[in-house]
């Protein structure tokens, strides 16, 4: 038997130079490792700042989204919002900013079936991208990987965060979660602050039944869009609608009938508005209605769309049977010339507008007066 060779003492340099060599090329990686950890952590510490300094709901889902997007260099972030009574939408449609018209983000009515699309429900999920998950439609050039946020709130689900890549690599089983646990968290709880938030706001400025704004809230926007029309030189529309008899809809049906007629009035007319459109209950039955960057013509043709929706469709009452009902609308418009008053305008305007409106009663009712 041959016995093995004995090592020498340029055996035993060389395994521990190559020893040496592997040390300090497992600390290399560790340290290249621990620098790209502390900048993602940074890039998520930024984000979560840029999150809590956000200035309304409107901001934060761009912050959410958009800045998201930027911040990581991904291909594509959308937020998808559980909503299965309206109330977000309804929010952000008050505020001016309708969820429609946020590309990025997407409201879902119907939850159970929402929830159907995730994996996991309580923790992040990452892997290849499958079309099944996702409430939009893929940009082009396809995605190859993607994350799911969950984002829980204290009463349950409120939607996901989706982020996605074109890398296949980016996005992969196994991979750590707990810088994306920690931003859903942030994201959901900004979200839950940010819509309570607005809520309070507007308690101040909206009518409590109908959810239009109050008359207060009327006036100050007024003088801000008469200012705006004669700085840029545009014209401003006003409309004035009435309820038909509705003195004899409370004696018939009872005032909690009134109400869900003043309620259902309200909602056929903010569908047909525009997000810069304003309505207001101005007081009882009548409720005003701003229209920025308006002339004659296209307020009448709008007022005539409102008038025609409501008198098409009778009130349902939660009673059981239904209420017909009309309306009456006075329209006005006028182009504030550079030296023109504020205050002189907005009376100006207003009174326009009541003047048409009882001028539309005298002359039958369930009409649109927009000449004297």
């Amino acid at each position: 038997m041959r016995r093995a060779r004995p090592q020498t003492r340029m055996d035993k340099y060389e395994r521990l130079q190559a020893e040496n060599q592997a040390l300090q090329q497992l600390l290399h990686q560790l340290v290249g490792d621990a620098a790209y950890n502390e900048s993602v952590m940074q890039r998520f510490q930024e984000r979560e700042l840029a999150l809590l300094g956000a200035t309304d709901l409107a901001d934060l889902i761009e912050r959410l989204t958009v800045g998201l997007r930027t911040s990581f260099a991904l291909d594509s972030v959308q937020l998808v919002l559980f909503d299965p009574h309206g109330v977000l939408d309804e929010l952000l449609t008050t505020l001016g900013v309708p969820g429609c018209r946020m590309p990025h983000l997407r409201m879902e009515r119907d939850v159970r079936k929402a929830l159907g699309r995730y994996p996991d429900l309580h923790h992040p999920w990452l892997g290849p991208w499958k079309r099944r998950h996702q409430a939009f439609p893929a940009p082009a050039g396809g995605l190859r990987s993607e994350a799911l946020l969950p984002l829980r709130q204290p009463d349950g689900i409120s939607g996901f965060l989706h982020l996605a890549s074109r890398d296949p690599g980016r996005f992969q089983h196994g991979q750590g979660t707990d810088f994306l646990e920690r931003l859903a968290r942030v994201a959901a709880v900004c979200l839950e602050n940010a819509v309570n938030r607005e809520r309070l706001r507007l308690s101040g400025l909206t009518d409590g039944l109908t959810g239009l704004y109050n008359r207060r809230h009327l006036d100050a926007r007024l003088r801000e869009e008469l200012a705006r029309a004669r700085r840029h030189r545009h014209t401003l529309g006003c409309l004035f609608i009435d309820a038909d008899h509705f003195k004899r809809i409370n004696d018939t049906y009872g005032h909690a009938a009134g109400d869900q007629v003043l309620v259902a009035l309200a909602k056929r007319i903010r569908d047909q508005l525009r997000g810069s459109d304003l309505a207001a209950r101005y007081g009882g039955e009548e409720i005003a209605v701003l229209l920025p960057h308006t002339d004659p013509e296209n307020a009448a043709r709008l007022a005539e769309r409102i008038r025609e929706d409501i008198a098409r469709r009778p009130v349902p009452l939660n009673e059981g049977g239904q209420v017909a009902v009309t309306v009456s609308i006075g329209v006005a418009a006028l182009a504030p010339s550079p030296n023109a008053d504020t205050d002189d305008l907005a009376t100006s305007l207003l009174g326009e507008a009541d003047r048409r409106v009882y001028l539309a009663k005298q002359r039958g009712r369930n009409r649109v007066c927009s000449e004297d």
